[in-house]
């Protein structure tokens, strides 16, 4: 049975007059007849028993009428899903980010996303770093990610949507833990929690320059695979870290966060995807996160 056909024949059993079911659709009468003559033959049945006065449903045509009814509604619903979708009201976004910090500002535009489009859904990935999630944006597994860059990569476009600057991390009972600012240089006695190699984290990455550049290689005496790990790590006296202001509000009320002597040292966090995108839903979703996370300076 073709569409055409269905659609014929509901009209026809709505309205129990051939003429008027021929102006309903815009047809004329004689093709809106021969549709249902072929449909009847497609089927075997007589769907209506006409004379030269009336015309009402036959047995067959009771029983086609609700599943015809239903078919012309999948198929209005397709259409407007399609066309929802086409606008970006509906569709799916694949997001990823790591850290507290970027847990607070994925909540803020996932809750607003949903808030003005609850026909998008959001794919959450909270263990994405910079290097994977910028990866993953290029190979199409990711549509959007919170990443820090310090040079922005290749066909990748985003705009920076919070400031970090990097502390130490420390016990609370540490003889560091009351100072207003620490020396980088004065870490290098103390033994370091940090962040594995692999995969690659900006934050591993800003830790180790600092370092180095302070005349130092850390003595990394544990790793761990997450920034609640290396809090509770840090927090039971193991080492020290450092990390962002940003992650260290997340961490254990045991830690004390003090700001590196570094007044110059900043990273920004970057709200990425790829240059070329043409999701119409990922652009709902960009047009929301200029709203609720502002572009920072």
């Amino acid at each position: 049975m073709e569409l055409q056909q269905i659609r014929a024949f509901v009209a026809v059993a709505e309205e129990l007059h051939f003429g008027r079911a021929a102006e309903r659709l815009g047809m004329a009468q004689p093709p809106l007849s021969r549709t249902i003559r072929s449909l009847e033959t497609e089927l075997g049945a007589s769907l209506f028993q006409r004379t030269t006065r009336s015309v009402s449903l036959s047995p067959a045509g009771e029983a086609l009428l609700e599943p015809a009814k239903h078919m012309l509604a999948t198929q209005q619903a397709a259409i407007e899903s399609v066309h929802r979708s086409s606008s970006g009201e509906v569709g799916r976004v694949r997001f990823g980010y790591s850290h507290p910090s970027s847990r607070d500002l994925a909540a803020t535009l996932v809750a607003a996303s949903h808030e003005r489009n609850p026909g998008i859904a959001f794919h959450l990935e909270s263990t994405v770093y910079a290097d994977e999630g910028l990866e993953r944006i290029m190979d199409g597994t990711l549509d959007l990610a919170l990443v820090r860059w310090r040079r922005r990569p290749p066909l990748i476009a985003g705009r920076p949507v919070a400031i970090e600057r990097p502390c130490v991390a420390l016990p609370s009972s540490h003889r560091l833990a009351n100072r207003k600012k620490i020396d980088v240089a004065e870490l290098a006695d103390e033994p370091f929690v940090l962040l594995p190699a692999r995969p690659n984290s900006n934050l591993r990455e800003t830790a180790m320059r600092l370092c180095l550049d302070a005349g130092f290689s850390p003595r990394t005496v544990q790793e761990a695979p997450d920034s609640q790990s290396i809090s509770a790590l840090v927090a039971a006296g193991m080492g020290v870290t450092i990390t962002f202001d940003s992650v260290a509000a997340g961490y254990d009320s045991r830690i004390t966060a003090v700001p590196l002597d570094l007044p110059n040292e900043a990273t920004q966090l970057h709200l990425a995807y790829r240059l070329d995108q043409q999701d119409a839903a990922l652009s709902t979703v960009l047009d929301v996160a200029e709203a609720v996370l502002p572009t920072v300076r």
